[in-house]
């Protein structure tokens, strides 16, 4: 199992679906990672994050609502990724509903927490009133000794458990200082069902995140982390971005949401293709997403051991793709199979590649020669415009600024794509946008 950290103590929560795991998640680590909804079964697959509390940091992890004796394709997968991370647990924190009192399923859940011979505390969810407080004395039946009333929602109680969960934590062993090499954040991206989650399994060689036939099985983006060639990655499985007019769920549409609010935090996003369907304009509606936040972007047309006549086939789909997608034109095209892992693995060399292009930063003496040669003669653009120097304000992603004599706020578009095409030309910021700003000179 892919941790955060090997060397800080694990706390898992538990628990049947819609009791509150996902609310008190984000409390512990202080932010909304997890969707919260009322619909039961919104959290499906592991979530991982980092809580810390009076000075000692813990790693503590989501899971999916459990139904033991569940055989449906989800709840078997989900019950399967949570047993998984129970047996490296030092704490268990199986949460119950303290409104709706003790259930068969929560007695089968704690029959199977007894056998894993893990520290379990039980929380008592949703007391918000004295009575509740009362009533969560029923779950001792469960046969565990600590039995906290909370309110994950309020924050009642939670401190009370936290003073007691960091005494019966190990101590995080000291390790020595990572690496300054950064560690690269890959967004896999794209439409439901076309094996997002697939592929981040086969990249990391393990079940790490559900993968089902049904569209729509990954509603959290999931974070997991791996090495390749001394270089860490962080996949981030995102859910699938489909057509407003199909978002009905209020949990998928903040799914959504999330799946952009993800992209703002990658350097590099992976845009899967279905090959069958060829590029759709959802595509590149989710490239568009991509562009606007100044993404590198890797475009991977997945399920290529479905196509015959490859070779022909893969030309043929390549125009496809600019043609739909112009405004992207600097992505890579691959082709791949997550299900077999045919050339997945160089998905991650490209995207170590992009994100290098994104932190170049070109000397001073190579741009005052750039502007030389492209930019100084007079006539070179149309209307009167000229542009006095170039300096280049920022990278991630490489951003220029142009001081011309062009009073309006943005240059005329011809003359960007001019620039931005010279640039290409010149540099390889590959797989990367590049930003144009400019300024009048006063």
């Amino acid at each position: 199992m892919e941790r955060i950290s090997a060397d800080e103590p694990l706390v898992v929560i538990v628990g049947r679906p819609n009791v509150g795991k996902s609310t008190l998640f984000n409390r512990l680590i202080g932010m909304r990672r997890a969707i919260v909804g009322d619909e039961p079964g919104i959290t499906r697959d592991r979530i991982h994050g980092r809580a810390e509390w009076r000075g000692r940091s813990f790693e503590v992890v989501d899971t999916g609502g459990i139904i033991p004796d569940e055989e449906a394709h989800i709840p078997a997968s989900i019950l399967r990724q949570a047993q998984a991370v129970i047996d490296i647990a030092d704490v268990v924190l199986m949460m119950v509903d303290v409104r709706q009192g003790m259930t068969p399923v929560d007695r089968e859940l704690a029959r199977l927490l007894h056998r894993s011979g893990v520290t379990v505390f039980v929380l008592a969810n949703k007391a918000d009133t004295p009575n509740l407080e009362v009533q969560a004395e029923e779950f001792r039946q469960l046969g565990f000794a600590h039995v906290f009333p909370i309110s994950a929602e309020h924050g009642l109680g939670v401190g009370d458990m936290l003073d007691v969960l960091i005494e019966h934590l190990k101590p995080a062993r000291q390790v020595a200082e990572r690496s300054s090499e950064p560690e690269i954040r890959v967004a896999i991206i794209g439409r439901p069902n076309v094996g997002k989650s697939t592929l981040v399994n086969q990249l990391v060689g393990a079940e790490r995140v559900i993968v089902a036939p049904e569209p729509g099985t990954t509603r959290d983006a999931v974070d997991t982390a791996l090495e390749l060639d001394s270089t860490r990655f962080r996949l981030i499985d995102t859910a699938g971005i489909r057509r407003r007019s199909r978002v009905t769920l209020h949990a998928e549409k903040i799914a959504v949401l999330m799946a952009r609010k993800h992209i703002q935090r990658a350097d590099v996003a992976v845009l899967l293709i279905d090959a069958v369907e060829g590029p759709t304009t959802h595509d590149a509606r989710i490239a568009g997403y991509v562009h606007e936040a100044g993404k590198s972007l890797i475009i991977a047309v997945n399920k290529w051991d479905l196509i015959e006549h490859k070779r022909r086939a893969a030309v043929a789909c390549e125009q496809a793709i600019r043609q739909r997608l112009k405004f992207i034109e600097y992505a890579p095209v691959i082709f791949i199979s997550a299900l077999t892992g045919q050339r997945v693995t160089r998905i991650l060399n490209l995207a170590r590649k992009a994100f290098a292009a994104r932190f170049q930063r070109v000397p001073t003496g190579e741009l005052n020669r750039f502007f030389h040669t492209y930019l100084a003669e007079p006539g070179v653009f149309p209307g009167g415009l000229r542009i006095y120097y170039i300096t280049q304000a920022a990278v991630d992603p490489p951003t220029f600024v142009v001081f011309t004599n062009h009073r309006k706020k943005r240059l005329p578009i011809s003359v960007e794509r001019y620039l931005i095409n010279r640039l290409r030309e010149n540099y390889e910021f590959f797989a990367t946008p590049i930003r144009i700003k400019q300024k009048p000179r006063t």
